[in-house]
């Protein structure tokens, strides 16, 4: 699909279609997480925040026990 940016204000916008937006559950509501490889734009629905938040509590907890051990695993 090739698609051409829109104008909206002082800013473009790329509208995306109903089909693709219900195929990837993204609503109005939806957070989405904007990112690039240097090339392309990487556009990603976020799960709920509060799993993101506890994957990366847990995450740190982690880290701050083992870093260290890990640190030296990867070497």
């Amino acid at each position: 699909m090739i698609k051409r940016m829109t104008t909206h204000g002082n800013s473009s916008a790329l509208v995306i279609e109903k089909p693709i937006l219900d195929l990837l559950k993204i609503t109005q509501d939806t957070l989405l997480e904007i990112a690039t490889d240097g090339r392309n734009i990487i556009i990603s629905p976020i799960a709920k925040l509060s799993r993101q938040k506890a994957f990366k509590t847990t995450l740190d907890r982690v880290n701050q026990k083992h870093g260290k051990t890990l640190k030296a695993l990867a070497q």
